[in-house]
């Protein structure tokens, strides 16, 4: 029996060592890989090619969200199910329309991941039972259309350009970790505010903590 391959991205060990211990322990599945941050993910998932990402929300470098829409524009064969601590209508929406095929609570049920896992290798889609409520209810807070429509007309490089500028980074680290210039990294910055009519640093960590880019823990100080 061909086993189902599994790439876990999810950023703190323990938790990551739960969720292998979980799979392992099913016959048909076999985790072949392990990322701490949404760009490991990606590389990984470019080295390795496994069937199905187990992709948690909140990572350091590179987000959930964005590690997921990156995977799912160069390798459309793999699919992800993303696991996270949150349900809000932000994260579920973002996921689905980026292409996530899978969405569960963190506090799910091995036998539910391990489910899940195996549905969307058929080619299923699979949900957690309050996200299924929220996809049917299809209700969207107050702006959160808007919201979705300003993160749409984000470049991919803008979106991590954000993220790092949300999680405190300087230009020149920026720089460093996306392999760009500090010129570059101003220009992105530039382009952030201009599209999102933002135009202090404070607002731009607001706007990615609100958009579920980060979660608030990421950034404790906003002025």
């Amino acid at each position: 029996m061909k086993r189902i391959t599994v790439l876990l991205a999810e950023d703190h060990e323990i938790v990551r060592e739960g969720f292998r211990k979980l799979l392992e322990a099913e016959n048909d599945i076999e985790v072949i890989g392990e990322a701490q941050n949404g760009r490991q993910a990606v590389e990984l998932t470019r080295k390795l090619r496994p069937a199905v990402v187990v992709m948690d929300i909140a990572m350091p470098l590179l987000n959930g969200l964005e590690a997921t829409r990156q995977i799912r524009k160069a390798f459309p064969a793999t699919k992800v199910v993303i696991l996270s601590a949150h349900s809000d209508d932000a994260y579920v929406d973002q996921a689905v329309a980026i292409g996530a095929v899978g969405f569960l609570l963190k506090q799910t049920s091995s036998h539910d991941l391990s489910k899940a896992i195996r549905e969307v290798q058929k080619g299923n889609t699979f949900f957690g039972a309050s996200v299924s409520k929220r996809l049917h209810d299809q209700k969207t807070p107050a702006g959160g259309g808007a919201l979705r429509k300003k993160v749409a007309r984000l470049s991919s490089r803008e979106l991590e350009v954000l993220q790092l500028i949300a999680e405190g980074k300087a230009n020149k680290q920026t720089a460093a970790e996306l392999g760009i210039s500090i010129k570059t990294v101003e220009k992105h910055r530039q382009n952030l505010m201009a599209k999102l009519n933002i135009h202090e640093i404070s607002g731009l960590t607001r706007y990615a903590i609100a958009a579920g880019i980060i979660e608030s823990s990421v950034q404790l100080t906003i002025h």
